[in-house]
């Protein structure tokens, strides 16, 4: 229980951070004078660096285990909370932003390794949906919470603050993070390229690449970046309004990714779970697209059913884990999670210039969000498609 409320905490920050851009994103534009294209890129250089960090924090977990990893990388994030909210040019923000990226990377990868090692494989659906659900509270924090904290004391204040509770994490996981006994018989992977190679070779994995490079980039991309920008320049939303309505996206994410484990388990299929998730949530990004401009109320009712059903990450993920050797869990799980975050850059790299190239142009604001939208429900079923190739479980292995 200690062990994973200290993981929480630090699971809880991280999902701020990936977030907290919406609400700050008025204040840095009027204070460093920031454009949609410079947002868009700040947050994808915090989903860059995460995803490329995966690759060394696989190989630490397998070789120094979760509490080493966690605690080492978190110092970054404390470093770049830190210089965020000192921060007087976009360059400034750019390397901010990148150093939080890095520090946040090992922090849900370094829980699963805990939960893989110390939990049967029927349990660890749960447990990640359990750590997604009550993390999802960063979600919370880093909406109305940020946007009131905002207004009574401003963003700089209120990223110092953060930054010391981020050292605070820090600190309880290096003392307090119980490690998971190894198991006498598994056998220590090195740190070559050849665990990557056999992670690489399995074909199940290629099927649910699609899914995983985009499901949950396109929620996260409009919860952390567009939800704001949408609601005011398409309904005059001040900014207590778009935090509110962040809120409530952010809130039925937490409790959509808490249902998840519960609904894996009565359908008995992690494949199932996800395949209707994704097509529940294709939907009311299509309605969105479509009728979202008619109404401010509706889109906020949109935007928070696009959060409850887009949380399939979590279930995702156990669905890829059960094929992973054992000697290679934490090099398998943060391969996923490089692709999971990696889309996530590459959607809000690519989706800050479409929205900065079509005001250019002179379109609408309620035609570029709504084109947006279409766009993500689009590939969102497309790639559900090729994921329903995919096999629901690795094959019987039969005796030699």
């Amino acid at each position: 229980m200690l062990t994973f409320a200290v993981l929480l905490l630090a699971y809880v920050l991280s999902q701020f951070f990936r977030a907290f851009l919406a609400i700050v994103a008025g204040d840095l534009a009027r204070d460093i004078g920031l454009d949609a294209r410079q947002l868009g890129d700040l947050s994808a250089i915090w989903f860059a660096t995460f995803a490329v960090a995966q690759f060394p924090v696989g190989v630490a977990l397998d070789r120094f285990g979760a509490r080493a990893t966690i605690a080492g990388f978190m110092v970054l994030a404390v470093a770049g909370a830190a210089w965020f909210a000192a921060v007087t040019d976009f360059s400034g923000a750019l390397g901010a932003m990148a150093l939080i990226g890095i520090g946040c990377s090992p922090v849900l990868m370094g829980s699963l390794y805990v939960f893989g090692r110390a939990y049967p494989p029927e349990r660890f659906a749960m447990m990640v949906s359990l750590m997604i659900g009550f993390g999802s509270a960063g979600n919370l924090l880093g909406a109305a919470p940020l946007a009131w904290a905002v207004a009574a004391v401003g963003w700089r204040t209120s990223m110092t603050a953060i930054a010391a509770v981020t050292a605070l994490s820090c600190i309880l996981v290096a003392v307090l993070l119980r490690e998971p006994p190894r198991p006498p018989a598994l056998p220590r992977a090195d740190g070559s390229t050849a665990g990557l190679r056999d992670l690489l070779g399995l074909r199940a994995l290629w099927l649910m690449a699609p899914l995983t490079l985009v499901g949950y980039a396109f929620v996260i991309a409009i919860r952390s970046l567009w939800i704001a920008p949408f609601l005011q320049q398409t309904h005059g939303f001040d900014a207590v309004d778009r935090g509110e309505a962040a809120l409530a996206m952010a809130a039925s994410m937490s409790v959509g990714a808490l249902a998840y484990g519960p609904v894996e388990r009565m359908l008995g299929s992690a494949k199932a779970t996800v395949v209707a998730g994704s097509v529940l949530t294709a939907l009311p990004m299509a309605a969105l697209g479509l009728f979202g401009h008619l109404s401010g109320t509706a889109s906020v009712l949109l935007f928070a059913a696009i959060g409850a059903f887009g949380m399939t990450y979590g279930i995702l993920m156990a669905h890829a884990r059960t094929f992973f050797p054992p000697e290679l869990l934490g090099r398998g799980v943060t391969l996923m999670n490089f692709v999971f975050i990696a889309g996530a850059g590459v959607v809000q790299w690519i989706s800050g210039r479409f929205v900065k190239a079509t005001a250019d142009a002179g379109w609408a604001p309620a035609d570029t969000f709504s084109a947006l939208h279409l766009g993500f429900a689009t590939v969102l079923a497309a790639s559900t498609a090729v994921y329903l190739l995919a096999p629901a479980r690795p094959p019987e292995k039969r005796p030699a």
